[in-house]
Order: C-alpha cells, then sequence, then structure tokens
C-alpha cells in the first residue's frame, strides 16, 4: 500500500529543511552574512565559475574566497601609496645618473617601435 502525505507530513519536512538551512548558515553559533549581487554580468559569471572549478570551490566558496582575501586586515596594513613607492626608488636611484627620457624614445623610435609597442 502507498503511504500518502499529509499536510502534517509536508510541513514537518519543511521545518526540518528549515532547521537544516538554519543550521548551514549559523557556524559556531554565529550567524552568517548572506549577500545578493544583482546585474553581475554573464561574463563574470563564467569566469568565477572558472575560477572556483580550478580552486576545488563551490561558486560560493570562490566568492567568499576572494572577498576574504581582499578585505584581510593584514593585507591591508600591507598596502602601500603610490608616494611611498617613488619615495623609496627616489632613495635607492639618488645620486645615480639618469637617462632622459625624451633620449629613450628617441633611441626606441630609431629601432622602429612607435607609440612605445
Amino acid at each position: 500500500m502507498r503511504k500518502t502525505w499529509d499536510r502534517g507530513n509536508v510541513s514537518k519536512i519543511a521545518c526540518a529543511s528549515t532547521i537544516c538551512h538554519h543550521y548551514a548558515i549559523n557556524v559556531g553559533g554565529k550567524p552568517m552574512a548572506a549577500i545578493n549581487v544583482r546585474q553581475l554580468g554573464d561574463d563574470v559569471v563564467k569566469r568565477l565559475k572558472q575560477r572556483a572549478s580550478l580552486n576545488n570551490r563551490s561558486l560560493e566558496g570562490e566568492i567568499c574566497h576572494i572577498l576574504e582575501c581582499v578585505t584581510n586586515d593584514h593585507m591591508e596594513a600591507k598596502r602601500i601609496t603610490f608616494l611611498e613607492v617613488s619615495g623609496r626608488l627616489r632613495k635607492k636611484t639618488r645620486g645615480r645618473k639618469q637617462t632622459s627620457a625624451e633620449l629613450l624614445v628617441r633611441e626606441d623610435r630609431n629601432c622602429g617601435h612607435r607609440d612605445g609597442f
């Protein structure tokens, strides 16, 4: 005899599903945020999926990894500005004879290159 589903059983299954989902988004008792990204181009999604596959992650896992890397405080502390980099370069090359940009461009063009390519 085939078992039929009544409303009681369906609501129990729905409740169990909700509990599993609730448990899945609460890691270590702390609720995890959920972010929806709208209007993301198909090409971007395709590249993210390829990247996720290469890294043996789900699409969601790959996006989380990318966001964690970008927002990492340690990386933020190491970020330096253009002025800091140029200042360091100036200190390292102070006193050295520099070739003028005009001479370098002329030399490059004489070799048959145009517009630096």
